[in-house]
């Protein structure tokens, strides 16, 4: 077993236990979430005309939230207000059930759109919180190696969930199956606290107890703007996700039309979800690891917009649902499986504060911003008469930008990790070499 482990993940023992603790952790809370996601894709799908309003409450929420995640961030140690924020998502999804369960049905819609916010702005603090525990606890030379397999219990738990929801829908209900995702994510926040201190250093040094992470509420957005590299990252974030809306969007006006009861919509989401994932973990297991090993960060961060820039053209050429269905497939497994452990890679050059901070705001306000300028360019080019074939062509040339970005950024984190470990060694030798206090 352990030979056959080898082969799988370069783990070495002292990272044992810290790996499998963030694979389940990252197993969970993808269970739990994946279980919600085709319920809310369901609802994108029944209301395509409020769509970019929902989009536009999604962005306000976000706003609010990241405000307080800040503040929160910069008064609390990261094993106290990790399961503090999880014990809040519980609460939220089970006002929801409550909702579900006892409103009239002439205010399930409005319900309905309000979960669908709730969802958008919960989706990205679940993995935020959890990527950004994930830098902090491990070096550059550890996420290489090992974030390949801990995403893979992510997906996973992605696979499980939209199964549950796939298969299980309509027999318990949508509200029932939020109580089966708040249980995933309880005992998910619990993990935390059983995380080693001091692995990471092979354990030469005790673990010293752990400090606020500290600085303003604004120091994330103002760190942003002072530096390039930073700049580059959240531009890459509002390409990856203006994009992304723009399929999101032709494929819920293909889903409406194709697929005309909730519940069919919601199977079909399940149904691509497994698909996504399935073929995610292959590529986790068998690829991840090697191609970050082999052709580095920048190869592996130019694949999604390469398969982006591939697939909306093949939208512009012949457009139906079973294509966008392989396109999606095709383009979500580049963006887990390739385009996040790339991403994370990234932050793990950044000091403590900036891995949480700035984290935060790339990851939720730079999603929410490219979903903005997403949903409301697509529904300004329809409004101009343009087709979704057309509106797929204006993609290319967007993605072709973004490959040359992904391109920069891997160069510039190779450069900054070469500074980084120099300046390591430097201090180590500086260590070494001075002399014993009398």
């Amino acid at each position: 077993m352990k030979k056959l482990f080898a082969k799988v993940v370069d783990v070495r023992p002292n990272e044992i236990r810290a790996l499998w603790l963030g694979f389940f952790f990252h197993f969970l809370i993808l269970t739990g979430y994946y279980i919600t996601k085709p319920i809310r894709d369901s609802i994108g799908a029944s209301n395509m005309e409020a769509l970019p309003w929902m989009f536009t409450a999604t962005l306000v929420a976000m706003l609010i939230a990241n405000t307080a995640f800040a503040a929160t961030v910069a008064r609390m140690s990261r094993r106290r207000f990790i399961p503090i924020a999880y014990g809040f998502f519980i609460v939220v999804f089970a006002l929801f059930f409550i909702a579900m369960r006892s409103r009239p049905a002439a205010e399930q819609v409005w319900i309905g759109r309000g979960f669908f916010v709730w969802v958008s702005v919960f989706n990205l603090f679940n993995t935020a919180v959890f990527w950004a525990f994930m830098t902090d606890l491990f070096t550059v030379e550890q996420g290489k190696r090992l974030y390949g397999f801990i995403a893979v219990g992510g997906t996973l738990g992605a696979i499980l969930g939209a199964y549950i929801t796939k298969h299980y829908v309509r027999e318990i209900g949508p509200a029932n199956l939020l109580v089966i995702a708040a249980a995933m994510f309880a005992i998910g926040g619990s993990l935390v606290r059983f995380f080693p201190s001091g692995f990471a250093a092979d354990n030469k040094a005790a673990a010293k107890p752990e400090e606020p992470i500290g600085g303003s509420v604004w120091s994330g957005i103002t760190h942003i703007c002072s530096s390039p590299y930073l700049m580059g990252l959240a531009a890459s974030i509002v390409l990856y996700t203006t994009t992304s809306t723009w399929a999101y969007f032709q494929q819920s006006e293909l889903a409406g039309g194709v697929l005309k009861t909730g519940t069919a919509r919601t199977e079909f989401f399940g149904s691509l979800e497994i698909w996504v994932n399935t073929i995610t973990v292959l590529i986790q297991i068998f690829l991840t690891g090697r191609l970050l090993k082999w052709f580095g960060v920048a190869f592996t961060l130019f694949a999604l917009p390469f398969l982006s820039m591939v697939g909306f053209a093949a939208m512009g050429l012949a457009a139906s649902l079973a294509l966008l269905a392989v396109f999606q497939v095709a383009r979500r497994a580049a963006a887990y499986a390739l385009m996040r452990p790339s991403r994370e890679i990234l932050f793990t050059v950044l000091r403590r504060e900036d891995k949480y901070k700035v984290k935060s705001v790339t990851d939720t306000l730079g999603y929410r911003t490219g979903d903005q300028l997403g949903a409301w360019s697509y529904h300004g080019l329809q409004g101009l008469g343009l087709n979704l074939n057309t509106i797929s062509w204006i993609a290319v040339p967007i993605t072709a930008i973004w490959c040359a970005l992904s391109i920069w950024l891997g160069r510039k984190q190779r450069a900054l990790a070469d500074a980084q470990t120099k300046k390591d060694d430097n201090a180590e030798i500086g260590d070494v070499a001075a002399p014993e206090p009398a």
